[in-house]
């Protein structure tokens, strides 16, 4: 079955913009410190209650699409969470703060595994390539959620957040109108109710699903804690400015989504495994090479970690989905929600850890995390389905 571009082309739009309100959130929390005299912690607090709702309780929206096969939650998921944060500038008291950024990360987690479930639908037997593109309109939407929120916020002020609701919403009416065609069911990935009471289909691998996520999870902490370091050792080590730090980060991210369209189009060809494999082996020796360089090298090994570190981000969605045949969204809801939040856990830990002794320290420890993250990968299986198929 060939890959439908057109509705692949309807979840990446949705899946940008409902990642364009969760990135927007840092970027509103300077604002939000003046405006509300908020702590240091206060302001951490806030980004923790919209974690849990974006990542944390993903699972449970997953075993939901999988049980019940609910379409509706791709327009709920992108109308809650632009609503949630075009709320946060009428917020007038800490609570109600906390509040809207949770239901914005509700909607952010109401979305993702119904749409990845989909999303590996109308991929036919591209599925990594399907879902490439699937993650790319996440990642693009990421990365432009601080692009757009700081400057409207900096000019308007915080009465201008409803502004940053209009993606989701828009998208939210457009789903709402083509749901009969994005849910068109094409093969078992449709139907995981179906699938799981088929008496062909193939048992859930628990034991390397647990460690494709364990690979996740030490490889996306390492991810979220270069983001909070790198435009700290530009300032500090090349006497940068933190326009110069954020630069080089996009860099980052730009070529993270390269690798993605890469990966993907690699793991349909040469089998999943192997693109999760190739993509980590090189990845502690970037890490360890990364403090000891001068700024043009610096750049040069951002961009190539950046294309390492998200190369496999949309593989392993799909070899979640494999290793648990008629639970797609759970797995996309653990591969896309709960291992992304574990990590950013793991990359505040790192932060800690960076306070109590120095950055240059804890750089050090990002090769042992892409160590245990290759490890991880390397004592993966070909899911069935895929080595059926190779």
């Amino acid at each position: 079955m060939s890959l439908d571009r057109r509705r692949l082309g309807m979840l990446a739009a949705g899946h940008g913009a409902v990642d364009l309100c969760q990135g927007a959130v840092p970027a509103l929390l300077p604002f939000l410190i003046a405006a509300h005299g908020l702590s240091l912690a206060s302001a951490t607090a806030l980004l923790t209650a919209a974690t849990i709702g974006s990542s944390i309780v993903q699972p449970l929206f997953g075993l939901w699409a999988d049980r019940l096969s609910s379409p509706l939650l791709l327009p709920f998921g992108l109308a809650a969470a632009g609503l949630g944060l075009g709320a946060v500038g009428f917020c007038d008291s800490y609570m109600m703060l906390a509040a809207a950024l949770f239901v914005s990360g509700l909607g952010v987690a109401a979305f993702h595994p119904e749409a990845a479930r989909l999303a590996g639908a109308a991929s036919g037997d591209e599925r990594g390539k399907g879902m490439s593109y699937f993650s790319v309109g996440g990642n693009l939407g990421f990365a432009l959620g601080p692009l757009l929120t700081a400057p409207a916020i900096a000019v308007l002020g915080l009465d201008a957040t409803p502004l940053l609701a209009i993606p989701g919403l828009a998208l939210a009416v457009v789903t709402a109108r083509r749901l009969p065609a994005l849910a068109v069911a094409e093969d078992d990935a449709a139907h995981p109710t179906a699938a799981a009471t088929s008496p062909t289909t193939e048992p859930a691998q628990w034991w390397p699903f647990a460690r494709l996520i364990a690979a996740a999870v030490s490889r996306t902490g390492a991810f979220f804690a270069l983001l909070a370091f790198i435009p700290v050792w530009v300032i500090h080590h090349f006497d940068g400015s933190t326009g110069g730090g954020d630069a080089i980060l996009t860099v980052m991210l730009v070529f993270g989504a390269l690798g993605t369209l890469i990966g993907g189009r690699c793991a349909d060809r040469f089998g999943r495994r192997s693109v999760l494999v190739t993509a980590m082996a090189p990845l502690a020796l970037l890490l360890l090479a990364l403090p000891h360089v001068g700024l043009v090298p610096f750049v040069v090994l951002v961009a190539a970690i950046g294309f390492t570190v998200d190369g496999p981000f949309s593989t392993t969605v799909v070899l979640g989905q494999e290793y648990l045949p008629g639970r797609h969204g759970l797995a996309s809801g653990v591969t896309l929600g709960l291992a992304i939040g574990l990590g950013g856990l793991v990359a505040a830990g790192l932060g800690a850890l960076a306070d109590a002794t120095s950055l240059g320290t804890t750089m050090a420890v990002l090769p042992v995390m892409a160590l245990v993250a290759l490890a991880s990968a390397v004592s993966l299986p070909e899911p069935a389905r895929a080595a059926r198929r190779a």
